[in-house]
């Protein structure tokens, strides 16, 4: 234990216990706070009163049975790279740090599923299974290299969930630390159930709200044995997003399809030093038989001709395809570069396909009318797409003005039967638009919370507003 404490605020006797129960390391030195009381959104970072590094279920079981006795807030905490505040300890209280937790517990090649510890990363495990079970990955793509625990905490998606879906799509079971301390384990390996109620979809996308999860059982996906990229610009943003429903109707199978407008192409160029057109740009990818994805990159070279694209970039080679992406790779950085020491504040909204060009020619609209830098991109094969207003940390007046820009665009995704969020969560940034999107649901979410988590202990202020969530 640290001699710089800060656990005034902490019941007595608390860590004691905690010390007492659970293995793993407890800190309350000021800069370990620190340092899991934020993560990279734009949101104030506030940090809780100690951190417990867990090293298994075991440990977090006994950290938040002793937080349920004393009543202590519970902030479950991955690798930190969310955008909505998700980890900020509202109410202060202990911070469960999973990524000791970094065992691959099994891999079943013939049955294409991996179970894992919470805090394994995405590409720690497609490291393991090159060794492991070779031509097997795990497919989603957040773009961060995120634990797993916090990606099914988030449900997590990213550029590929046009072909492989999102994190809800790609969860088979789950090991859950319930509120009491109890834990859980809901789902399983089979590929399908219709035993009793679906806890596994229940906890996915609950941002620890619900409970912490500390195993994970995943599908895994063959890799395919070529990929092809294409990079080709547009005329207008119009003219690329049309491009991609004609793609989209016409049935082209496609691992990726990503869009930056002309404002994140410039920023591009200038971070990654690259010479492409600044104009609305399409970069897709395909997957499939070597002969495979060379029809599909010409058969979309034809849309893409038909909707004034310009030159139709395209590579089969390995290091080619990175060369022809490394804009979109470095796309969310490429945009902070455009502002010294500015801060990201990202949208995240996700429509209907057939009603993106008009929600992003509705966005367009208002970004003409701020001084803000504002580069628009997204995964538009599933009608994803993000602003990245780059922001002054320390101007409320820049805050004020790009949260009445996101209203509005969600706004105008709910208009078309969209979500205010398609992979990012609601954390501490949404919790408005939750109540427009579903109205009188979140009376039964709130009823759900308040069954599994009924001092409000776990991860409160995020998801939903909550009268008893629990203070130190």
């Amino acid at each position: 234990m640290s001699s710089n404490q800060s656990d005034d605020r902490l019941p007595a006797g608390f860590l004691d216990a905690l010390r007492e129960r659970c293995r793993g390391r407890l800190e309350t030195a000021l800069d370990v706070r620190t340092e899991h009381g934020h993560d990279v959104s734009h949101h104030i970072a506030r940090p809780p009163q100690a951190v417990l590094f867990a090293e298994s279920t075991a440990d977090v079981s006994e950290a938040v049975a002793v937080c349920a006795a004393h009543r202590v807030p519970i902030i479950p905490f991955g690798t930190g790279t969310a955008v909505e505040g998700g980890v900020v300890a509202t109410r202060g209280g202990l911070c469960i740090d999973l990524s000791r937790m970094d065992g691959i517990l099994e891999v079943n090649a013939a049955d294409m599923d991996a179970s894992v510890q919470a805090g394994v990363t995405r590409m720690q495990l497609n490291r393991h299974l090159e060794q492991v079970a070779p031509g097997l990955h795990f497919p989603v793509d957040p773009g961060a290299d995120a634990s797993l625990g916090g990606m099914a905490a988030t449900c997590a998606s990213g550029s590929a969930a046009v072909r492989y879906g999102t994190m809800r799509h790609n969860v088979l079971g789950l090991t859950v630390v319930l509120a009491d301390g109890r834990t859980i384990r809901t789902g399983g390996r089979a590929r399908k159930s219709s035993s009793g109620y679906d806890l596994t979809r229940l906890f996915v996308g609950s941002e620890g709200t619900l409970g912490i999860i500390t195993e994970v059982t995943l599908k895994l996906a063959r890799l395919p044995t070529a990929i092809s990229a294409a990079v080709c610009d547009f005329p207008s943003v119009e003219a690329a997003v049309d491009c991609v429903i004609d793609v989209l109707s016409a049935g082209v199978p496609m691992a990726r399809i990503e869009l930056l407008d002309e404002v994140q192409m410039a920023a591009s160029n200038r971070f990654s030093h690259l010479d492409y057109a600044e104009s609305p740009t399409l970069f897709i990818e395909f997957q499939g038989s070597p002969t495979g994805v060379v029809e599909d990159a010409r058969q979309v070279e034809g849309f893409a001709k038909r909707h004034g694209g310009g030159d139709f970039r395209w590579a089969v080679d390995a290091a080619d395809r990175e060369r022809l992406w490394r804009a979109r790779h470095d796309a969310y950085y490429a945009s902070l570069a455009l502002r010294p020491n500015g801060k990201g504040f990202v949208t995240d909204v996700c429509v209907p396909v057939s009603r993106l060009t008009e929600c992003i020619l509705r966005t367009k609209s208002y970004l003409r009318h701020t001084r803000i830098p504002a580069p628009l991109y997204g995964h538009v094969g599933d009608g994803n797409y993000h602003v990245v207003f780059v922001i002054d940390p320390d101007s409320p007046h820049e805050l004020r003005e790009v949260q009445r820009i996101s209203r509005q665009i969600t706004a105008d995704a709910l208009a078309v039967g969209g979500t205010c969020t398609g992979e990012h969560g609601i954390g501490l940034g949404k919790l408005d638009e939750l109540e427009r999107e579903h109205g009188a649901a979140v009376d039964v979410m709130r009823a759900i919370k308040a069954a599994l988590d009924p001092l409000g202990l776990m991860n409160p202020g995020k998801v939903l507003r909550a009268g008893s969530d629990a203070t130190v």
